[in-house]
């Protein structure tokens, strides 16, 4: 059935299904998760559209979250942006289902840039988080954060 999903979505998408575009096995469950397919499957339908399957984002869409995601969560209000930002705070999805999506994608794409002592994202608190959303200010927030994650990075 995952495959079959893949397979209309990449069509939507006009292109050949990847590797990427496919389900995760079910003993490749981030910490925070209890069904990566749920998950994925959640991303496929609701994120994936502007994020892209690789996650790599469009300039016209969304900001990409490939190699880049975990790194908001080593700054000071980066956790929070995370939560708050538009198409999160938005989000059809229950705070359950988008906890465990949030947890996923740091992991699906960032897994490199997710701090050792990182504690998975709560129903809780994207509950609290998604009351407060950032509108027009989130792309200069990002901006401002990421500066922050590439100076407290070093050389």
């Amino acid at each position: 059935m995952a495959a079959s999903a893949a397979a209309v979505g990449a069509a939507l998408l006009g292109g050949p299904v990847r590797a990427a575009d496919t389900a995760p096995a079910a003993d490749d469950t981030p910490p925070g998760v209890l069904s990566a397919e749920l998950a994925w499957q959640h991303w496929t339908l609701n994120c994936q559209g502007c994020h892209r399957p690789d996650g790599s984002g469009s300039p016209a869409t969304a900001p990409g979250l490939a190699g880049t995601v975990a790194r908001f969560l080593s700054v000071a209000g980066g956790r929070e942006y995370l939560g708050r930002v538009p198409g999160v705070a938005t989000s059809p999805l229950s705070d359950a289902d988008l906890s465990e999506v949030m947890n996923w994608m740091l992991w699906r794409f960032d897994r490199e840039h997710v701090p050792a002592n990182f504690q998975p994202f709560t129903a809780a608190e994207i509950g609290e988080l998604r009351r407060r959303p950032l509108r027009l200010e989130a792309s200069q927030v990002r901006a401002e954060l990421l500066k922050k994650a590439d100076e407290s990075a070093g050389p």
